[in-house]
């Protein structure tokens, strides 16, 4: 694979991409996992799967791509994003239902534009899985793009975020503006889920936010350390979840995933038996004594 790393330029954008998104998925999952708002990235990306389902149809109708299915999802994704907002608002009491609605939304839509079409070709079993070839140059700027406002925005909005995060309340009282950054932090949910769908598919992008988190809560001792072991989880999994799907010639969304679940019991797994072993080693010590 490196000697083609160095001949084909999609294997290039391919790799650029995965570490890309290897940072910011995890990075703004930890916010997500934290807030207690996992299936946000699940309904955002079956709305993006409405979205690309739409680029495909009016690809395939009018044979020229207008509008291509990477911007079209990221659009429906920005665009639940902000329904998300709003229906939050409308249901203040009960306020998780804004996002089983918009999941409910964006299946129903993938299946009206799937249909109409009368299904598709390869390509949108691609954004389903994701793909180790079809990740192009513009695709690589317009992820790097993201990447940069992802990365300035959680700069900037830090200690809100962390706020809001842990006590919500407590940030109300301090004058932060909550409603704000909240949408803010949807859009960036929005953004991410968009620019992942290459990589690792719509259907799993949710996973690469999430399952990193999982694990580095295990083994970290405050929030940064739970940001920084979640990248490196995140990127070692984009990483070899990459290579093997080259390799074995199958879409790397799946390889990914699975290398993220084997990281998530492993180190499960390597934390009880740590516990076990010191604990054993308290209670030698007290018979001694």
């Amino acid at each position: 694979m490196l000697a083609n790393f160095f001949e084909y330029e999609f294997l290039r954008n391919t790799f650029f991409t995965g570490i890309i998104i290897g940072i910011i998925a995890p990075l703004l999952g930890t916010f997500v996992v934290v807030r207690r708002l996992s299936l946000i990235a699940d309904a955002l990306s079956h709305v993006t799967l409405a979205g690309i389902a739409f680029g495909l149809l009016l690809e395939k109708k009018t044979g020229t791509p207008l509008i291509t299915p990477f911007y079209s999802g990221l659009g429906f994704s920005v665009i639940g994003s902000i329904f998300i907002e709003r229906l939050r608002s409308v249901y203040s009491a009960f306020q998780e239902l804004a996002i089983p609605i918009i999941m409910s939304a964006g299946v129903g839509l993938s299946v009206i534009f799937i249909s109409i079409a009368n299904g598709f070709n390869t390509d949108l079993y691609n954004y389903l899985f994701g793909s180790v070839s079809a990740v192009s140059r513009q695709d690589l700027y317009s992820i790097f793009i993201i990447a940069i406002i992802v990365c300035a925005v959680i700069y900037l909005f830090y200690k809100e975020l962390f706020l809001l995060s842990f006590d919500e309340e407590h940030a109300n009282v301090t004058g932060i503006h909550a409603k704000m950054i909240h949408f803010i932090f949807i859009l960036l949910t929005a953004l991410v889920i968009a620019a992942s769908i290459r990589i690792v598919g719509v259907l799993l992008v949710s996973s690469l936010m999430t399952l990193p988190v999982a694990a580095s809560i295990r083994i970290a001792k405050g929030f940064k350390q739970t940001v920084i072991y979640a990248i490196i989880y995140g990127e070692a999994s984009v990483i070899l979840g990459l290579i093997s799907g080259y390799y074995l010639e199958i879409p790397p969304g799946g390889t990914i995933v699975m290398l993220l679940i084997i990281l998530l019991i492993a180190t499960i797994l390597s934390k009880k038996v740590i516990s076990y072993l010191t604990g054993r080693k308290h209670r030698v010590r007290d018979e001694v004594i």
